[in-house]
């Protein structure tokens, strides 16, 4: 079920009547009814894979339990080693084996040696990549004694597969989210009502950034060969903008609905585009992600501590490991490393934390410098996503060749109208970039009036130029 879906329509409200008009006396019925409609929720895709999703949280559920039980060190990383085990395998399986096997038929056939290998005809199950992420870091948590165990199978349960963030989070941490499945949830209308608008405003940057820019961007990087530079440039600059829309919009509806409904999900995105080097850059994008390979990978393996070797290496490693979460194919591996050689001179200057605020802090107009720093920042962002967005690796580099010819001048050949709605985008996140999402809004100090009429522009917009219903990137890792 799409956030972008007549279904979904129907799907929301009701969940949120039943939600707070029939099971809002007892804990344990709101989070069993959460339970049974994300399992729903999940299961329009395609119901078979729910026993993934089911059979991993049975063993986590279980390893944290052991985990806690056991008295001996060595037993209880028996326990998290299976915990692991069982949720990489499965991403082993569904998402890499094929890569695997294909990858090892090439390396021999270099050597004039064939290999008969066997792939998998299966399809990747929608969010797998997310969702054992988030069990994971369950398991790891217990382990580490930074959270207890639950006994409560169903809040457990609850926690893995709730729905809004589920299928492209935000991953959350089992210690932010867990424990608000333990506590007793009472409706807050401001918070309802700011969720309202953070989806609106979600639905705006997915339908009318993310869908039209999609439209364009999938003509020119199917037929780059058939554009001018100037065509490429900008099909370019609209995928990073289609990518933003797309999973950025999808995690402002996901933050949103759980406020609908008493959570609080950490933000998923800070306005990255406005980031004055690379390093900010990631601590603003896919921030759920970008934390978690921070914790769990990064800092165990020695993070920015040790010698100017040790430090390369471990940079190389996360930025790699985060390019081949999103893709068992070279162009994704490229990516991660292209954003390491960018993240290199800073790390190795002590520069990598140099701009923890915001642009232009306390100023609406920003200064000659920042500007520089910004639109340096986008534009080698814009060339890692050529990587991200091609088919394969000759594509990519083919694609950035083009860029560069001497037709860069001409007028593009594609329909520049999203350039409008980026304008749109961009004034109001530069606007409300100090804050949580585009239309947070401080109700008591604008009017009704205005405020409706923001509100019916978004909307007019969504209905009147949203482009044909698009599935959203991140489904696919």
């Amino acid at each position: 079920m799409l956030f972008n879906s007549f279904e979904y329509l129907i799907f929301l409200p009701t969940v949120f009547i039943l939600y707070w008009f029939v099971c809002n006396r007892n804990l344990k019925w709101q989070n069993f009814l959460l339970l049974v409609v994300s399992y729903f929720f999940y299961g329009l895709w395609d119901w078979r894979f729910l026993s993934l999703i089911i059979f991993s949280s049975f063993i986590d559920y279980f390893c944290g339990l052991a985990i806690e039980k056991a008295k001996e060190k060595t037993i209880k990383k028996r326990w998290l080693t299976l915990s692991m085990i069982v949720n990489l395998g499965f991403l082993g399986v569904f998402k890499y084996y094929n890569f695997f096997a294909s990858e090892f038929a090439a390396a021999w056939a270099t050597i004039g040696i064939e290999v008969n290998t066997f792939t998998l005809d299966i399809i990747l199950p929608v969010g797998i990549s997310f969702y054992t992420f988030q069990t994971m870091s369950y398991t790891i948590d217990v382990y580490r004694k930074q959270l207890k165990p639950t006994k409560d199978i169903i809040a457990f349960f609850a926690f893995v597969s709730f729905f809004p963030q589920l299928v492209a989070g935000p991953i959350e941490r089992a210690t932010n989210l867990l424990p608000q499945f333990h506590t007793k949830r009472i409706f807050d209308y401001k918070k309802a009502t700011d969720g309202l608008r953070q989806i609106l405003w979600g639905l705006f940057k997915k339908i009318v950034i993310a869908d039209n820019c999609a439209i364009i961007v999938n003509q020119v990087f199917d037929n780059h060969a058939d554009y001018n530079a100037s065509t490429l440039v900008i099909a370019a600059i609209f995928f990073a903008f289609q990518i933003y829309g797309d999973f950025s919009g999808y995690s402002d509806i996901a933050i949103g609905t759980s406020r609908l409904f008493g959570f609080n999900l950490m933000q998923n995105f800070a306005f990255p585009y406005f980031s004055r080097d690379i390093a900010e850059f990631w601590r603003r994008w896919h921030i759920s992600l970008s934390t978690w390979f921070r914790d769990y990978l990064y800092i165990p393996i020695g993070g920015s501590k040790g010698g100017t070797a040790m430090k390369i290496r471990n940079t190389f490693i996360i930025f790699l490991v985060s390019g081949f979460w999103h893709g068992a194919n070279w162009t994704f591996i490229i990516w991660g490393g292209l954003n390491a050689l960018y993240f290199l001179p800073l790390l190795l200057r002590n520069k990598n934390r140099s701009n923890l605020d915001v642009a232009a802090q306390g100023q609406v107009l920003i200064n000659a410098k920042e500007a520089f720093q910004i639109i340096f920042t986008f534009s080698i962002t814009v060339i890692a996503w050529v990587f991200f967005r091609a088919e394969t690796v000759t594509d990519a580099l083919n694609y950035l060749k083009g860029m560069v010819s001497k037709s860069l001048t001409a007028w593009p050949a594609v329909d520049i109208k999203p350039f409008a709605f980026i304008t749109i985008l961009v004034v109001v996140e530069w606007l409300q970039r100090h804050k949580q999402h585009g239309l947070e809004l401080n109700i008591d100090r604008i009017k009704k009036v205005y405020r409706w009429s923001i509100y019916l522009f978004l909307i007019i917009l969504i209905f009147w130029f949203g482009a044909d219903k698009q599935e959203f990137i991140y489904f696919q890792f």
